[in-house]
């Protein structure tokens, strides 16, 4: 199954891929200072602005297309603009409610029915018109807005950081989400890398952005558009490699999306890098590296992909920089040589996922389980299912590979701690409790962690936290996948509307969550509302299909199978996902009818 990633690339697989998503400061002065409290509304002023009155856009010859980052923001002053998303279950439709916070009294208001369709953001929110220099029109287009994109103070005064969480879910079976512009900041407009490019050729134009009629009449927002001037330049690598800068580009490049093989670089210090970088090339290598690295783009175009390599998506976007930040400085970040990507303690390229320390020592005393508040694993149903022919692990052979999730609903984190005693194979697991107010309670032995050596994994798995069947049309086992042990992280926001939701959870990624070989203890944690995304597309993950018959099957994922972890509910970590295989061997088919109101495979 071969499919084609945005930038042209081929992959076996689809996988997320998403950027560092746009921020730029915005200038002191475009916004009106702020309201006084006394004379402040209730609901939120909502504005479009423009941080610069031009911008230039790159065009690279061997993968054309613009991404169009024109600098609009949406900012909202008198208070945050808040969105709360959600749906009761997969058989109910996406809704959406505004909520109003005056002091400490908090409403909501129901947004019309359907104008949300999933959890991606507002569609149709930004009108976006092209002219070239003779004033014809040659582009015109709505954008979909996510009021969790790259943000910014837009004065000194406003609250330095965003309690919003960073991006919009992706994941097709995401349950709540929570969606917002702090007070006195400025989301932007532009989609990132979940955009698409347009075709321009090189030279200047126009741009017009507005905010469509039917959101200026739903959140009072004026009618007011912004005009940029765009300049579009042609580049290419050769040109790029002539002035020196290959090089600088290259480390720039994401690592390598390669399925499970590629989970690198998870020491918490830069002097693994080396080992790092080295492991991902080798399951670069091992998966079919493209035929070059991405083009360099700056940190603020939200172009150039990131990946959390066999894991699903993770937050796109950096925290806010500073609010002066001057525009030259941007200017040289654009094409510096600081990696994008995941490696030893940095998830996106400019944001440091801070560890999850351990406890220093093995707990002693006995083991209880209070009687306090616990985690509840769940499954999501299966979703990005294909068929692959083994690749060059195990050629001749149809393999049914396929993502699975197993998320924390709270109302308490899962916190598992792995002890090594010194020269044994495996850490001892124990799960920790913590009261209302975090302090710790108690713990359990909850099982074991063990090392993974294969390159491109290289950190330690919790064992027995998930596992995967397939099923026969009867819900009987008929084959079960190999992949038992799992490092944790927080990949994916399931649903932030939850009790105790974090939506700002520390690892997003492995970089910080998995250890090194050496170490004597590392600590794995499930926020809540998160979930993990696994991507079980090699060989000993994926199930073996090439003996089945065609006919209809379930996938099941199961969250802890043992029943090892302790928790508030253990009825619900099974969801099931039905497939249908079809086709001969070495050309088996698979088709996967929708889940209920979810139609995504």
């Amino acid at each position: 199954m071969m499919t084609r990633s945005p930038q042209g690339r081929t992959n076996r697989l689809t996988r997320p891929s998403i950027a560092v998503a746009a921020a730029v400061a915005v200038t002191a002065g475009v916004v009106a200072a702020a309201p006084d409290a006394k004379t402040a509304e209730p609901t939120p002023k909502l504005s479009l602005i423009a941080a610069s009155t031009s911008v230039t856009l790159d065009s690279w010859k061997d993968d054309p297309g613009v991404y169009l980052d024109l600098g609009t923001y949406l900012t909202s002053e008198n208070g945050a603009f808040e969105l709360k998303v959600t749906r009761k279950s997969y058989k109910d439709p996406v809704v959406a409610a505004q909520v109003l916070r005056n002091g400490k009294k908090t409403t909501t208001k129901a947004l019309p029915a359907g104008l949300v369709k999933d959890f991606s953001g507002l569609p149709g929110f930004a009108q976006v018109s092209v002219t070239d220099a003779a004033g014809k029109t040659v582009l015109k287009q709505t954008e979909a807005f996510c009021p969790n994109n790259a943000s910014g103070r837009i004065r000194p005064d406003a609250p330095a950081q965003s309690k919003y969480p960073q991006s919009c879910p992706v994941n097709p079976f995401t349950l709540g989400s929570v969606w917002g512009v702090e007070n006195g900041w400025a989301s932007n407009t532009y989609a990132g890398y979940y955009a698409k490019p347009v075709q321009l050729a090189a030279g200047t134009y126009t741009a017009k952005i507005s905010v469509t009629k039917k959101y200026r009449d739903l959140f009072g927002i004026a009618n007011k558009p912004q005009t940029v001037k765009v300049t579009v330049r042609e580049r290419s690598w050769e040109e790029e490699e002539g002035q020196g800068s290959g090089s600088a580009a290259r480390s720039a490049a994401p690592q390598s999306a390669a399925g499970h093989q590629g989970h690198t670089g998870h020491g918490s210090h830069e002097g693994h890098q080396q080992a790092a970088d080295a492991a991902a090339a080798s399951a670069h290598a091992a998966h079919g590296a493209p035929a070059r690295p991405e083009a360099p783009a700056g940190r603020t175009t939200g172009a150039a992909p990131t990946f959390n390599v066999g894991h699903g998506p993770y937050p796109p976007a950096p925290p806010a920089l500073p609010w002066a930040l001057k525009k030259e400085s941007l200017q040289r970040q654009a094409f510096s040589a600081a990696q994008v990507g995941d490696r030893p303690g940095q998830t996106d390229g400019s944001r440091q996922a801070p560890a999850a320390e351990p406890n220093a020592k093995r707990p002693t005393g006995k083991a209880t389980v209070p009687d306090v508040p616990k985690p509840d694993l769940r499954s999501l149903p299966a979703y990005g299912i294909t068929v692959s022919d083994g690749y060059e692990d195990v050629p001749g052979k149809d393999y049914l590979a396929f993502s699975a999730n197993v998320w924390n609903a709270g109302p308490a984190k899962l916190v598992v701690d792995g002890f090594r005693s010194p020269g044994k194979e495996l850490m001892d697991a124990y799960q920790y409790f913590y009261d209302a107010k975090g302090k710790q309670v108690g713990y359990t032995p909850t099982g074991t962690m063990e090392w993974d050596p294969r390159p491109g994994h290289e950190h330690w798995h919790f064992t027995d936290f998930a596992s995967y069947r397939l099923l026969k049309a009867d819900k009987k086992e008929t084959v079960r996948s190999g992949k038992e042990a799992f490092c944790l992280a927080n990949t994916d926001a399931v649903d932030y509307t939850v009790k105790n939701a974090n939506w700002h959870p520390d690892n997003t990624d492995l970089s910080t969550a998995c250890g090194q070989e050496n170490s004597i203890s590392v600590r794995e944690v499930l926020d809540v509302g998160s979930g993990d995304t696994y991507t079980q597309d090699l060989p000993g993950q994926s199930f073996d299909i090439t003996g089945l018959p065609n006919g209809t099957y379930y996938i099941q994922v199961l969250a802890n199978p043992e029943n090892r972890l302790k928790e508030t509910n253990h009825k619900n970590n099974s969801a099931l996902r039905k497939v249908v295989l079809g086709g001969k061997k070495g050309a088996r088919t698979v088709t996967v009818p929708a889940h209920e109101l979810v139609n995504a495979n």
